[in-house]
């Protein structure tokens, strides 16, 4: 798109820039800055290494880290080719939760030297949030760096799509009146997000011998073991092989992060009474949103997209995710914390929608079938999601920055994004 060349291309190049938070105009201002007067904050962190959180940004400060190994939907272009991406996420991170973001782009594509080099990064942020790093391997990057580092880690391809389908899911169910443990869930696209939002479903409910995963080959089952990587295994199949087609008979739930235009009408009309559809396969959806909602009236779909209602979109969680959890000081991000993020984007759909909103949007939101999810640019996210997870943090004893007083807190976070809502 020549659009997009050239916004990214026009004025000063890329879409991030550091900006001093102190000034630093006068000779005095200088030596307070470095040398000598930076020196005394160095003595004091080296004696009380949780004085950096007074003395430093590390607090508010988020590494954005890729290797290039799956770029968007485009593949592994590699490291360099990523860096559109790490900065666009560092856009996010500072307009929806005032959070400041290095971008880093690191080319390794083993896994042990990958983590390596990100575990020493670990002195100069507050948290880490990986992106666009291939499966399996970015499990095991993950899951290691959890282990390993005081400071959250968190890999948005996993679980912001799962947070935010989550919260899709559990408005949807409640339209159309079918019980969480019962509903048959058909999974399409057996990679990282497919099985952290399988992960999910099961953390709110949904039971997992109700819940079908399938790939490119087809439902996992226990004859296809030695081919599916460890993460997978969990969801395979006493049964014989089986395609998509034969699958999505009779579900409830289909949830795509698969390919393009792959569940026709036929797979569509084999559903339950109204299904719920998230086919979130970008740019293109498994299904498009005019052909399901033709084929099917009585159809709860989202998609990846924003020209559709009900965007499943990242970043209504991870800005507000690592907000909550860097204000606390969590040293990681607990399935708590996330299950609270997804039950507070839930709720604020069914809240009476503000004029800014019916601005924003053109007209009145009602929560109900095209409006399951909140929009991006609904100002109250951050209060919502940030202070719920915060909240549970601190019921889990996981903060060591404790708050008690959540209506302040919430006061707080209003006060600190008004510049960007003026």
């Amino acid at each position: 798109m020549k659009n997009s060349l050239q916004y990214h291309a026009e004025g000063r190049p890329g879409k991030i820039e550091v900006i001093p938070s102190k000034p630093c105009r006068s000779s005095e201002e200088l030596s307070l800055a470095y040398s000598p007067g930076v020196a005394e904050p160095v003595l004091e962190i080296s004696k009380n290494p949780s004085d950096v959180y007074k003395y430093t940004s590390k607090g508010n400060l988020v590494g954005v880290i890729s290797n290039g190994t799956a770029i968007l939907g485009l593949g592994a272009l590699g490291a360099l080719a990523s860096k559109p991406v790490m900065e666009g996420k560092g856009i996010l991170f500072k307009r929806f939760a005032d959070i400041d973001v290095f971008d880093i782009e690191i080319d390794e594509t083993d896994p042990k030297k990958l983590i390596e080099i990100i575990k020493s990064l670990e002195p100069t942020f507050g948290g880490i949030n990986l992106e666009d790093i291939k499966s399996p391997e970015c499990f095991e990057i993950e899951q290691t760096l959890i282990k390993e580092c005081s400071i959250p880690v968190f890999h948005d391809d996993q679980h912001g799509t799962a947070v935010i389908a989550l919260a899709g899911l559990l408005n949807a169910l409640e339209i159309a009146q079918k019980d969480i443990a019962k509903v048959k869930v058909v999974y399409n696209g057996a990679g990282a997000a497919g099985i952290s939002c399988a992960k999910m479903f099961l953390l709110a409910g949904v039971s997992l011998e109700n819940l079908y995963m399938c790939d490119i080959n087809g439902l996992l089952v226990k004859d296809r073991e030695k081919e599916l990587f460890e993460e997978q295994k969990q969801f395979m199949k006493e049964c014989p092989e089986a395609n998509l087609v034969e699958v999505i008979k009779g579900a409830d739930v289909f949830v795509g992060v698969s390919a393009a235009d792959c569940v026709s009408p036929e797979m569509l009309k084999s559903m339950n009474d109204n299904p719920i559809v998230f086919a979130m396969a970008n740019p293109n959806p498994e299904i498009t949103y005019d052909l399901a909602k033709k084929t099917r009236s009585d159809i709860i779909m989202a998609t990846g997209r924003s020209d559709y209602p009900n965007q499943v979109n990242n970043v209504l969680g991870f800005p507000y995710i690592f907000r909550g959890a860097l204000d606390v000081g969590a040293p990681y991000i607990s399935e708590g914390m996330k299950m609270a993020a997804a039950k507070a984007l839930a709720a604020l759909t069914k809240a009476p929608i503000t004029d800014e909103l019916k601005k924003n949007y053109g007209g009145d939101l009602v929560f109900g079938k095209d409006y399951i999810i909140p929009k991006p640019f609904d100002s109250r996210i951050i209060e919502w999601v940030s202070s719920a997870v915060a909240e549970a943090a601190c019921k889990e004893n996981l903060a060591s920055r404790p708050r008690e007083d959540w209506d302040q807190y919430r006061l707080e976070l209003r006060k600190r994004m008004e510049k960007y809502w003026a």
